[in-house]
């Protein structure tokens, strides 16, 4: 019992530790009652928010990386923190785990708070519209329920309408179905959790600049049904606010929000919310390539009953993306942004990381050790197949990420260290040979395309220590690994002391994965076999300047 109590102390501490987390490399809160955009500069893409009282709940599309759907919370809609994640594993279990299942899976969801409880809905688009449900946005959250099987809805959001009825809308997948730019509404049961009617088209892009219309989100306001997207391409698009008397319309619509003279590319697809305080805001990504989709933060101005984001014009209803606004009102002086760094010293894995696929405790653990354990993974493909990479998304345009780790190896050609992860990859490991560990650096392009990886060795190493009394003779690797990333070229170092960084390897440019972006963090992998896996012990990672 005493254990146990301790145990929930050291996790409330952590808690409280992590939500007074402050970046050394991206806080977009200046201290001045204004903000610069982004306001989270990490590749939380398709994000969607809710407003409940004075808090605020975000979450954003997770696609194959589990634990998946996370879900942040605010005060004022500038600081955010992670509070956890509403699915620990997608079904069905054999397209989720093994392998990772790039691109598929949790795709731009919607995040809503219904009689007392949050609602999570997201398609996927090879199996169906899913829910999810939770009284506590920090969980734990139910099982997820099938809503609607089929292939091919994305993009769906509900509204529960002033009688209770229920409605969903949602996007298509050409990849899936052969058709897109189409919005549809159907009618749910109540409670939300299977279709009672049919779908009909409410919008149609087709053969128009509002081609490629997805990401809908459903809203009512003043009696008027609302259903805002964005249309006319990822990087390079704009939002759209559609309106009706009818939840299945006719509507009309305006463009509300496009880049214009800025340099704020594609500025659409997020959440309208409407704060206690009367305020109206828009939060939205914006597509950066290699470091993913960021979300940035536009005021919202009603003029003839339209919603103009951002800086108003002059004529007509289309604003412009602000880098620099005031904050939203707010109760909250609270600096805090999404978590980064870690010191591995508590047996749970922070929030801020992620599997590539359905977790298998083969992958690693968490320990109370003071350190996170990730065990050699079996494999004779590239590390684009490889399940257990431990990731996180990148933070900022510009930072270093050092970690002190330590290889046990007990057989030939094991390896681990650091990678930076997407369509294109490089990693700086130390891979064991007879009784040395050659330090070297694996990079593979194109790898969705079954490019091959090339294998650069940089220096042999003796190992620090070995260890004869072993159930199978292993010798151990102990060093600092570092990954340096400005304007999306990454360089590798390398030390043994802590102190004094030796460069290693040649540059890499980093390109963004799968619908996601670059990640970096954690390899161990070795051959198919039937020798003692190794492992690494990583004692701390962090992310400075």
């Amino acid at each position: 019992m005493i254990r146990k109590i301790l145990l929930c102390c050291l996790l409330a501490a952590s808690m409280t530790a992590a939500a007074q987390y402050r970046s050394e490399v991206w806080c977009p809160d200046n201290g001045d009652g204004t903000y610069t955009n982004p306001v989270i500069n990490a590749d939380y893409s398709d994000p969607d928010v809710c407003a409940v009282g004075k808090d605020y709940y975000l979450t954003a599309s997770s696609f194959n990386c589990i634990p998946g759907l996370p879900v942040l919370h605010s005060r004022d809609l500038v600081n955010w923190e992670i509070i956890g994640h509403a699915v620990t594993r997608l079904e069905p279990d054999s397209l989720f785990s093994g392998e990772p299942a790039h691109g598929n899976g949790v795709w731009a969801p919607s995040i809503r708070w219904h009689n007392g409880e949050f609602y999570i809905y997201w398609g996927d688009p090879d199996n169906g519209v899913f829910m999810v449900k939770a009284r506590d946005p920090r969980g734990p959250w139910e099982k997820p329920v099938l809503v609607i099987k089929g292939k091919g809805m994305i993009d769906t959001t509900p509204l529960w309408d002033d009688d209770g009825r229920c409605y969903l809308v949602n996007g298509w997948a050409n990849s899936r179905n052969r058709f897109a730019s189409v919005l549809t509404v159907r009618e749910l049961s109540a409670d939300g959790t299977r279709a009672i009617g049919e779908p009909a088209i409410v919008f149609d892009g087709n053969g128009t600049e509002y081609r490629t219309a997805e990401g809908p989100k459903f809203y009512k306001r003043n009696g008027w049904y609302w259903i805002m997207f964005p249309a006319g391409g990822v990087p390079t698009g704009f939002q759209v606010a559609a309106r009706s008397k009818n939840v299945f319309g006719p509507y009309e619509y305006k463009k509300v929000l496009a880049q214009g003279s800025t340099n704020i590319n594609g500025p659409h697809q997020g959440g309208w919310v409407h704060t206690e305080y009367g305020e109206d805001w828009f939060l939205h990504f914006q597509d950066k390539g290699a470091y993913g989709r960021v979300v940035h933060l536009q005021p919202v101005t009603w003029k003839d009953n339209w919603p103009v984001m951002g800086r108003v014009p002059k004529k007509g209803y289309c604003g412009e993306p602000y880098v620099t606004f005031r904050k939203p009102k707010s109760d909250s002086r609270t600096i805090v942004n999404p978590q980064e760094s870690d010191e591995f010293n508590l047996p749970a894995l922070g929030q801020q990381w992620q599997w590539h696929a359905n977790y298998d405790q083969a992958y690693g653990m968490p320990t109370s050790l003071g350190v996170m354990r990730l065990y050699t993974w079996k494999s004779n493909r590239t590390l684009w197949h490889t399940p257990n990479l431990l990731l996180q998304k990148t933070p900022a345009d510009n930072f270093t990420a050092t970690t002190k780790v330590k290889f046990i190896s007990k057989a030939d050609n094991q390896y681990g260290g650091i990678i930076c992860m997407g369509l294109d990859y490089s990693a700086l490991v130390v891979r064991r040979t007879g009784n040395e560990f050659l330090l070297q650096q694996i990079t593979c392009h194109n790898a969705d395309k079954g490019g091959q990886e090339d294998v650069q060795t940089l220096a042999t190493l003796k190992p620090t220590s070995q260890d004869e009394n072993d159930y199978q003779f292993a010798i151990h690797e102990q060093l600092y690994m570092r990954m340096t990333v400005a304007a999306g070229k990454v360089r590798f170092s390398w030390s043994r002391d802590g102190r004094k960084y030796t460069p290693a390897g040649q540059e890499f440019t980093m390109r963004e994965g799968k619908w996601i972006g670059a990640k970096v963090g954690y390899v161990a992998q070795e051959p198919e076999g039937k020798t003692n896996r190794g492992w690494i012990d990583a004692d701390w990672w962090h992310v400075t300047k």
